[in-house]
């Protein structure tokens, strides 16, 4: 009886060990694409970059770790390469696609809702972001479901990132002033059909007195202590910071971005030697 008895103790710890190796390994793959250092080589025809993925953009670091187990990425292109701005890859169309070529336009057949995590994600060099349609067909500014594109950028003065505060803030009152409009189109209209140029300029000035209150709700625009810093020091594209979703940065290989933001491209911006992506394979913490 002892006998049977200790053989069932013996099944019953194998099956707990068993189950607590699972779990292990299920947590551990857990870890690796739920954690905040969800990393990735990128391994390329000029050398290897290792990206990290951010947590907080949740649907596009998700994405991006499906992708990669499909091998959607395989063989596909840097297809638009502009010096001191961004380099660009993900198109499936640019895979063995033949000198010449227009690329660009190739997607997964949807898109991502954006994440912008502003102003603590912002468009500093080395920083990964999604590619997206524009805003006359795409308003709620939402990401490709496979391109993406690497922030190379350049360096700014501080009374150049001044200037483009105050800019920000003058188009901020000039969008309100369109919108409003818009909404007064028809009463436009029918001044300008009555020939009422006094009228008219009374209805102007009252909608831009609106427009200057509702604008003035709003606190100005200024650019934090740590964008100052990073556009003033490493460079980036602060013109982009929130309009396109970043979801990464890159911990390794920023020289061979700077390789490949150096080659020669034609007048679609794609290089004339084609620079390829071999394959992405995840790296653990």
């Amino acid at each position: 009886m002892k006998t049977v008895k200790m053989k069932k103790n013996i099944i019953v710890l194998l099956t707990i060990l068993v189950c607590c190796i699972t779990a292990c390994k299920s947590g551990q793959k857990k870890n690796r694409t739920m954690g905040k250092e969800t990393m990735f080589k990128i391994e390329t025809t000029m050398g290897n970059i290792v990206v990290k993925l951010y947590d907080d953009t949740p649907k596009h670091r998700d994405n991006f770790i499906k992708l990669v187990e499909k091998g959607v990425y395989e063989g596909t292109l840097f297809h638009r390469v502009i010096k001191d701005f961004m380099i660009q890859a993900g198109d499936p169309q640019s895979k063995d696609a033949p000198k010449g070529k227009s690329l660009g336009s190739g997607d997964v057949g949807y898109t991502i809702p954006a994440e912008f995590v502003y102003p603590k994600h912002f468009h500093k060099k080395g920083v990964l972001a999604a590619a997206r349609q524009g805003d006359n067909v795409n308003p709620k500014k939402e990401s490709s479901g496979c391109q993406f594109y690497i922030v190379t950028g350049k360096v700014f003065s501080d009374s150049a990132l001044l200037n483009m505060e105050q800019q920000i803030n003058e188009n901020r009152l000039s969008n309100v002033f369109n919108a409003l409009a818009q909404k007064h189109m028809k009463q436009i209209y029918k001044v300008r059909k009555e020939n009422d140029e006094n009228g008219l300029m009374e209805l102007q000035e009252k909608l831009i007195e609106q427009a200057k209150a509702e604008a003035a709700k709003q606190p100005d625009f200024h650019f934090t202590p740590e964008q100052i810093k990073a556009y003033t020091t490493v460079g980036g594209a602060p013109h982009l910071d929130g309009e396109y979703t970043v979801f990464g940065e890159i911990v390794e290989g920023m020289d061979v971005i700077d390789k490949i933001q150096q080659v020669k491209t034609d007048r679609s911006d794609r290089p004339e030697t084609d620079v390829k992506i071999i394959k992405i394979v995840p790296l653990e913490d």
